[in-house]
């Protein structure tokens, strides 16, 4: 295995990019290419999230849930955590400000547009 990507189902695309752009996030293709969305790749780094709205997948894996937000956190490693906070605390929900974790790693966690869960973490020395 060489690198995970999750497909994150979400309400609208445009709003979703415009959120990610806040935090560091470049588009990196697009589907149509122009216009309102029905798929969108983002990256920062080595890290890559898809996004594709609910319509999109019409009646094709009824197994997804069809609502936003979900029971998971996604955990990244950055680098410059304190910078990165600082960038982007007055334009998020943040949902647990920067601490130092009983496992030694600096945190902040936000709360996207669409109800997810992102958190952020260096190993400080």
């Amino acid at each position: 295995m060489e690198s995970l990507a999750p497909n994150i189902f979400v309400k609208n695309i445009n709003d979703t990019i415009k959120y990610y752009q806040h935090i560091g996030f470049e588009v990196a293709m697009t589907n149509p290419e122009q216009g309102d969305f029905e798929w969108a790749m983002m990256t920062c780094g080595n890290v890559s999230f898809m996004f594709q709205t609910f319509e999109s997948l019409g009646n094709d894996v009824p197994e997804i849930s069809r609502q936003p937000g979900g029971s998971l956190l996604f955990y990244i490693q950055v680098n410059g955590i304190r910078n990165l906070f600082e960038k982007v605390k007055d334009k998020v929900t943040i949902i647990k400000d920067l601490e130092k974790t009983f496992y030694g790693a600096t945190e902040f966690s936000i709360q996207d547009n669409n109800g997810y869960i992102l958190t952020f973490a260096e190993d400080e020395k």
